[in-house]
């Protein structure tokens, strides 16, 4: 049965060759947001703590980067929470927003502890009858499609566009009207270049290439700043340089691809963008991801407090 995004009840002895690409996940994510528009996230709070676990702990800097906020995430939020104690018994802070897409593993303890410690808990999930909603103050639910495990596309990205107010439409038609080098699938490769203030969305991009690719192929993603500190003195011309703006100095020459981006630029197209690039780079190689993906999810590691493995597709 190949995947249809229309049901969840996707039988898992599929073949998984069949399984969506990225950038066929970010299509449907914004074809679902232009039918039904995510929730509004009031990004403005006074000095809250931010609380994240992988790429919900990015996809917290992308929300709330532009504000003064503290970020922790399941390895040093207890470490962080003593010491904010002064801070909190002052009043100087009184939120917590916990972000997980399923509202289970870490985020449960985390709100538990959150409250424990007289903080206003605030869930961002796409399951609104999880455990960490059980248990939250507030909860806001962002409806996501069903998606291969790991791929977290319309989950996070709802969740940013909530934030940031963009219109999916003009960000898929900008999708669909790249122009992609002829050479594109020939590169060994892929570094992008990012805006600055876009910089929390380069480690999402890395992420994607640990989950597609693993140690198969390089994909680097940095922030203009970031390029600029010695990370192209060894060019190479089978590594395709993308950048988001103008590159006068990175990568091999014949190796740039720049795009050019709209004056209303958010960090919703910026993940769309990058995703769907990364999601074309795994269409031209070999399909690492969909050839292991069933087998990870049979005999990797559990969930926190779950007894039972992750389904391919969630």
């Amino acid at each position: 049965m190949p995947y249809n995004e229309n049901t969840n009840k996707i039988k898992q002895n599929m073949n998984i060759l069949n399984l969506p690409s990225l950038d066929k996940a970010v299509l449907n994510s914004l074809d679902y947001f232009i039918k039904k528009y995510p929730p509004t996230i009031k990004t403005r709070i006074s000095f809250p703590v931010i609380i994240g676990s992988g790429n919900a702990y990015n996809a917290g800097q992308v929300m709330f980067g532009g504000q003064p906020a503290l970020f922790a995430n399941e390895s040093n939020f207890r470490a962080l929470a003593q010491n904010l104690k002064p801070l909190i018994k002052k009043g100087s802070i009184t939120q917590a927003i916990i972000i997980s897409a399923s509202g289970e593993k870490d985020s449960v303890w985390e709100i538990e502890l959150a409250k424990k410690m007289n903080l206003k808990t605030t869930l961002l999930t796409c399951n609104g009858l999880s455990s960490a909603a059980a248990i939250a103050e507030k909860v806001i639910v962002f409806d996501k499609l069903p998606e291969p495990y790991t791929y977290n596309t319309s989950t996070y990205l709802g969740m940013i566009i909530g934030a940031s107010q963009e219109d999916p439409k003009k960000i898929k038609s900008f999708l669909k009207k790249l122009n992609f080098p002829k050479s594109f699938e020939n590169y060994s490769a892929y570094s992008f270049i990012i805006p600055d203030e876009f910089a929390a969305v380069a480690p999402m991009i890395e992420i994607k290439k640990h989950e597609l690719f693993g140690p198969h192929l390089s994909i680097r993603a940095f922030s203009y700043g970031e390029a600029r500190h010695a990370k192209f003195i060894n060019e190479w011309d089978k590594e395709l340089v993308i950048s988001l703006g103008e590159n006068k100095f990175f990568g091999a020459p014949d190796s740039r691809w720049k795009i050019s981006l709209p004056g209303d630029t958010a960090s919703g197209l910026i993940m769309a963008l990058t995703y769907y690039i990364v999601g074309q780079i795994q269409l031209a190689k070999k399909p690492y991801f969909k050839k292991n993906i069933a087998n990870y999810c049979k005999k990797g590691p559990l969930a926190y407090g779950q007894k039972e493995p992750f389904k391919v597709i969630v």
